[in-house]
């Protein structure tokens, strides 16, 4: 039997949890067996559990990641209100909408994450609270009083919006969704609006 290094295995985990990542955020984690899952990486069913325990183990890793990438690209922007609003332009855009598998993890998989275990809800809340400490650092650095609690806004706000935009039939009602929480979002920010900005991840 072949033995594969340390690498190849961390690269294979790795590549598992950013196509299961797409697959959640597209399929929901009850809608993606694990069959899907393993296929969509190019693995078995034998390879999955020479990863991960179970499903759950993997959905906690998934979150994990999703989240620290996300936190990685507001932490990457200059210090600054010109970078919330750039992530909160990019975030509220009708192509972060329209692509769900892409997107933030928050939108896409909060209400099952809701129903999660235990250690998928803490790494969650993890990930959650270093999101809100790396728009609070922004805030912080644009002089804004109460930087913490403005943070919380934002986010709890353009999670709400995005999954109201997506969730309505109605195409000019969706971008009204937007437009109206963008607008919302950067009153509570303190920060002027400024040209479109595209952050050059791929997920906001």
């Amino acid at each position: 039997m072949a033995r594969y290094s340390p690498e190849h295995k961390e690269a294979t985990r790795r590549r598992m949890i950013e196509t299961a990542g797409r697959r959640f955020k597209s399929d929901g984690i009850d809608g993606s067996g694990i069959a899907t899952l393993v296929a969509d990486a190019g693995l078995t069913n034998g390879a999955f559990y020479g990863h991960f325990a179970s499903k759950d183990d993997l959905v906690a890793s998934v979150v994990t990641q999703q989240l620290t990438d996300q936190v990685a690209v507001v932490d990457g922007l200059p210090a600054g209100l010109a970078s919330v609003e750039a992530f909160l332009r990019d975030y509220l855009s009708p192509a972060h909408r329209d692509d769900p598998a892409g997107g933030c993890p928050s939108a896409a998989l909060l209400d099952e994450i809701g129903r999660c275990g235990e250690a998928t809800r803490q790494t969650y809340t993890d990930g959650a609270r270093s999101m809100i400490e790396a728009i609070t650092r922004h805030l912080a650095a644009g002089g804004t009083d109460g930087a913490d609690e403005r943070a919380i806004g934002i986010l709890t706000l353009l999670v709400g919006s995005l999954q109201l935009a997506r969730a309505v039939t109605d195409a000019e009602l969706s971008d009204r969704i937007l437009a109206a929480a963008y607008t919302q979002a950067i009153t509570i920010a303190g920060a002027r609006p400024g040209p479109a900005t595209t952050l050059t991840q791929e997920s906001p």
